[in-house]
């Protein structure tokens, strides 16, 4: 099957600084991928290559099964950007931004398409409003709104809930879920929230000054992090909890607040702690375990590169 996004040995230099160094990825039809990395990773200008906004040093990319270069236009027709960092006219109004987008678009009944976009987004009754009065919250739900207005295959969506309150984080995440459950549209996702891009994406590939260190799903990149987290809170006094941990000297134990205490493990004795938890003489009030997360592993990554 031609993979909807192809890209091989990209790379782009800015004089001396390489923003993208030699990457390769592909992603199929329908897919959702998480492009990851810390400020300065090669994100955007990834996503600024393949909207064409940036010319690559090297390498080639093919999107819907044509090469980009000679196929420009036709493949911008296709695709569509959102980031929470673009801003419109800010003395237009919600609906004069999507027309004038809708035009460049050439879109067919374009009022109606935008009509069905405002109802989406739940902005209707806001669009004789100009866009530099709205929220941020409500600025992003427009960008969407015109990142959908081409019925795009593909969406290129550069941390498009940055900065948004947790709710309307939610609804705009519930949109996309929803946009790709209906219509199976291709997705490329940088953030910087781990939960989301958990929640959203089957596959993640991790850059580090433009070069992709690791890639995998995120049930993949967890394992990396053999270590695991016992929570336990009890009702015991001090010396009871000091006699506990130079029982289990063996394993490393936090004390964040008293009676509150943190045991670290591995995956495979995780078990095996448990039982001899239990059979102390705890009076135990709350267990809980927390296994690695993606945010682990990119604090894992994070670290590690800068230390290399």
């Amino acid at each position: 099957m031609t993979p909807q996004i192809e890209v091989k040995n990209l790379t782009k230099r800015f004089k001396d600084v390489v923003a993208i160094n030699d990457i390769s990825f592909s992603i199929q039809k329908g897919e959702i991928v998480g492009l990851l990395g810390p400020n300065g990773a090669g994100k955007t200008t990834t996503m600024h290559t393949l909207l064409g906004l940036i010319t690559p040093t090297a390498g080639t990319i093919n999107m819907l099964g044509k090469e980009f270069k000679s196929n420009r236009e036709d493949i911008l027709g296709r695709i569509n950007f959102s980031s929470a960092y673009i801003q419109f006219m800010s003395q237009l109004t919600i609906w004069e931004n999507l027309y004038v987008f809708a035009r460049l678009y050439n879109i067919s009944d374009a009022r109606k398409k935008i009509s069905s976009l405002l109802e989406l987004m739940e902005i209707s009754h806001m669009k004789k409003t100009l866009f530099g009065k709205l929220s941020s919250g409500q600025k992003t739900r427009v960008i969407l709104a015109k990142t959908l207005l081409n019925d795009p295959e593909i969406l290129l969506l550069d941390e498009p809930t940055a900065s948004l309150d947790p709710d309307i984080a939610d609804k705009v995440l519930s949109t996309l879920k929803n946009i790709h459950t209906e219509k199976n549209v291709t997705i490329l996702y940088t953030s910087h929230n781990m939960a989301e891009i958990e929640e959203l994406c089957e596959r993640v590939i991790f850059l580090h000054k433009g070069s992709i260190i690791h890639r995998g799903t995120p049930h993949e990149l967890t394992r990396i992090i053999p270590d695991y987290s016992l929570y336990i809170t009890t009702t015991n006094n001090s010396e009871d909890i000091e006699a506990f941990k130079k029982k289990f000297s063996d394993y490393t134990i936090k004390e964040p607040t008293a009676g509150h205490l943190q045991i670290q493990t591995h995956e495979k004795e995780l078990p095996e702690l448990l039982q001899k938890v239990m059979k102390e003489n705890l009076h135990l009030t709350n267990i809980d375990i927390k296994k690695p997360d993606l945010e682990d592993v990119f604090i894992k990554f994070s670290r590690e590169t800068k230390v290399g």
